[in-house]
């Protein structure tokens, strides 16, 4: 399997990198200037200068991107457009990092977790950015696009336990009442979506066992 991680650089792309590399996928590694990740090929390129001859004969694309700055944080939109319309109409799957903030916390899916009066209020704009590219996402029916959220705690430095709850689109607890991951466990759970592809045109979530 041919798998491209873009953004791989960044610290959840390079452990993504790493996991598909060790489970025996064909991994390149795309990203601004050099090579930092565990794979064998690599792509120097900034995401929004990509074509759809960069992405062609891959069997599934992994989108790391990430923006944290007011002044950034709408390229989560307009870089998530871009890779959705050279994908467009095309067999290759679009795998998504998400975020925590827009899942669900009832039923009825009219409340999120980034609408709880204990949501840090610094998050609120990095939040409500990526729920609004998760909801453009969503009126994508020519892209084979899956939208994986981690739990409320994403632990970059976290272990890797090599567990996982797979939840939906509402926020998971585990057996001790915890929202949490560490991004070592959910490349597991990236590179298992990618293995076997069963949430395309959905968003998951996943939180540790």
């Amino acid at each position: 399997m041919k798998l491209a991680v873009i953004c791989a650089n960044g610290k959840a792309g390079k452990l993504i990198v790493k996991e598909a590399v060790a489970r025996g996928l064909e991994v390149t590694a795309i990203a601004r200037g050099e090579n930092h990740s565990a794979a064998p090929s690599f792509i120097s390129k900034d995401l929004m200068d990509l074509t759809p001859a960069d992405l062609a004969g891959f069997d599934a694309v992994v989108d790391a991107f990430g923006a944290w700055t007011p002044e950034t944080l709408g390229q989560h939109s307009t870089s998530l457009k871009h890779l959705c319309d050279l994908l467009s109409g095309t067999s290759i799957r679009l795998l998504v990092v998400g975020g925590a903030g827009s899942l669900y916390t009832n039923p009825e899916h009219t409340a999120q977790v980034a609408d709880a009066p204990s949501f840090p209020e610094i998050f609120k704009p990095l939040a409500h950015a990526m729920n609004r590219a998760l909801q453009e996402l969503r009126q994508r029916s020519d892209v084979k696009w899956t939208y994986i959220s981690p739990a409320g705690d994403f632990q970059a430095e976290g272990e890797r336990s090599g567990r996982y709850i797979l939840g939906g689109e509402e926020l998971t607890l585990n057996s001790r009442g915890e929202s949490i991951i560490s991004y070592a466990d959910y490349a597991i759970a990236m590179v298992d979506e990618i293995i076997k592809g069963e949430h395309i045109g959905q968003r998951i979530s996943v939180v540790r066992a």
